[in-house]
């Protein structure tokens, strides 16, 4: 392996830290990652910040190893050809190899008003605003959220359980990624909870007001605040940088997750797709993805061919509250089957889950912690 060999990662979300950490515990390479805030998110627990069981951050030196450097800043190019990357507080950061772990975050709704009105809580920002929003909103006004697959569930539930009045607006179906099976308990719990369930024919969301939704059958919902959470977008950070993307903006790979463009990019996470090997925008892709790209880069490092990237899903965890959940299980292609186990044992399945991905994060940041240094080295370069 060649000595000093530099990784820049850009973006410090799961699939950015699991990559980072599987590079650090590697002799002869040094790990940068970029990241536009100094604390890692735990998305998974987003919707606990707006009811305060749950802050949703972990610091940055308990997840990356001593040895990783970390700039809180953005980068807003990659130049593929010098190999460097420009960040916005004017900097630029030389690179061997990169990992495009730039995540994803609320989609961008083409519905009049949604932008201007809605608030969502797919990042720690948007979370944060929202939780004021709802602060200040007496608890018997009306709450809307639109979309209905697991952000929208669970934040639907952990508000109603908090004692807000919700009403959800599935648009076509509730839980559409669930098995029919895997949906009864999760209506009937929402029910439970005094969650209102609008959905089928006429649950479209037209248009969003300071104070209200207007569905596509002429319905006009009260709403004193709306949480958007249908779909996700990713950055458009490898357009702009003359990368090829999809439809949607995620950087084109192979089955290695290298992209078509340059052997030197690989990516982890959300913001990528294998054209060969398409995967679900999940936390448990990214954990996946995150080693792999790692994998990928020492392999050509060390002067061998990468092999294709293999994964692998159980299913998907709900928590419906504090006190109740659903699990939803699926064949290893991520399809998912009939199994689900629902109730105190769901919820208990799902916080098991979130620990689980949380400690895999510390055991990668102890395991490269061991090549050496005292702590995270953190510099703020966006002032």
């Amino acid at each position: 392996m060649n000595a000093n060999v530099e990784v820049v990662v850009v973006g410090g979300g799961y699939g950015g830290v699991t990559a980072a950490n599987s590079l650090a515990q590697r002799d002869g390479v040094s790990v940068t990652v970029v990241n536009p805030r100094p604390e890692f998110v735990e998305r998974i627990r987003l919707h606990q910040l707006l009811t305060g069981s749950d802050d949703a951050t972990v610091g940055f030196g308990e997840v990356l190893g001593r040895n990783v450097r970390v700039l809180v800043d953005t980068v807003t190019r990659i130049d593929a050809a010098d190999r460097k990357v420009s960040l916005a507080g004017g900097s630029t950061v030389s690179y061997d190899y990169l990992v495009y772990a730039v995540g994803s975050g609320a989609s961008d709704p083409d519905v009049p008003g949604a932008a201007e009105f809605a608030h969502w809580v797919s990042d720690l920002e948007g979370a944060e605003r929202l939780k004021s929003a709802l602060t200040a909103t007496p608890a018997s006004d009306p709450v809307t959220v639109v979309g209905a697959g697991p952000t929208g569930l669970e934040t639907a539930a952990e508000l109603a359980e908090a004692g807000r009045k919700v009403t959800l607006v599935c648009g076509d179906v509730l839980g559409p990624s669930l098995h029919p099976r895997g949906r009864r308990p999760v209506a009937r719990r929402l029910a439970k909870l005094g969650v209102t369930i609008l959905q089928g024919p006429g649950a479209l969301v037209t248009e969003v007001t300071r104070d209200a939704v207007h569905l596509d059958d002429g319905r006009e919902l009260p709403s004193a605040v709306t949480i958007w959470t249908a779909g996700f977008r990713v950055p458009d950070l490898a357009t702009r940088s003359g990368l090829r993307t999809d439809t949607e903006g995620r950087l084109i790979t192979d089955a290695t997750l290298t992209s078509v463009d340059d052997e030197r990019i690989v990516a982890a996470g959300d913001a990528a797709v294998m054209t060969d090997v398409p995967f679900r925008m999940s936390c448990q892709a990214a954990v996946q993805l995150g080693p792999a790209a790692a994998a990928t880069i020492l392999r050509r490092i060390a002067g061998k061919k990468p092999g294709p990237v293999r994964m692998f899903f159980a299913g998907q965890c709900l928590s419906l509250g504090r006190n109740e959940g659903v699990t939803q299980f699926s064949y290893p292609n991520d399809k998912v089957n009939a199994l689900y186990i629902n109730g105190r044992t769901g919820a208990g399945v799902k916080e098991i889950a979130c620990r689980f991905t949380l400690n895999k994060l510390l055991s990668g940041a102890r395991k490269a912690s061991s090549r050496g240094g005292s702590t995270t080295h953190l510099e703020n370069t966006s002032a």
